[in-house]
């Protein structure tokens, strides 16, 4: 029988989470293709990197291993952001808050029983359709690190980096399909 877990223990809360698996699932397909390609002609460096220098044991879950390498949004990209909403009201950046915050509360006043049953069935489904692509592409990673043995040292590291993203990707999602 599964544990019934609530939403605040799963490590992907939303589908828009699951974009950052996505992108190491389309990564390794790139890496599948082009022998030749490394961390350096890859879409996600910083990530590829921070994952070979954490290495698979250091980091507790997908997202945090997925975000050693990734800035985040700054200080000042945030304030400027909320500045800039709150001009559209002739106010400054308190006022950004209120005018990015009132859609949404809007949105949550109608109809949030109905969209919370279908998003967790979407989420649970994408979850379940990205933890066979990543099975997939792990596999054939581990293949590729198995026949490539006369790689360069940047190819090399390019596949173990991919690999440990994607170890970390199988046990997260198989973490949050189990419970849910």
């Amino acid at each position: 029988m599964k544990k019934k877990t609530k939403k605040k223990e799963m490590i992907f809360k939303s589908v828009d989470s699951l974009q950052q698996i996505v992108n190491v699932v389309n990564e390794a397909a790139s890496a599948l293709n082009d022998s030749k390609r490394t961390i350096k002609e890859s879409a996600i460096p910083e990530v590829l990197a921070g994952a070979l220098g954490a290495g698979i044991g250091g980091v507790g879950s997908f997202a945090a291993l997925y975000g050693l390498g990734v800035v985040g949004l700054s200080a000042a990209g945030i304030t400027s952001g909320l500045a800039t909403a709150g001009a559209i009201v002739g106010g400054g950046m308190v006022a950004g808050i209120f005018v990015l915050a009132a859609p949404i509360a809007g949105l949550a006043a109608t109809g949030v029983g109905v969209a919370i049953h279908l998003k967790n069935k979407q989420l649970k489904q994408e979850k379940e359709r990205l933890y066979k692509e990543v099975l997939l592409k792990h596999e054939a990673i581990i293949k590729a690190l198995k026949e490539e043995v006369n790689a360069t040292k940047e190819r090399i590291d390019y596949l173990q980096s991919l690999n440990i993203l994607l170890q970390q990707a199988i046990k997260d999602l198989k973490f949050d399909i189990d419970a849910a």
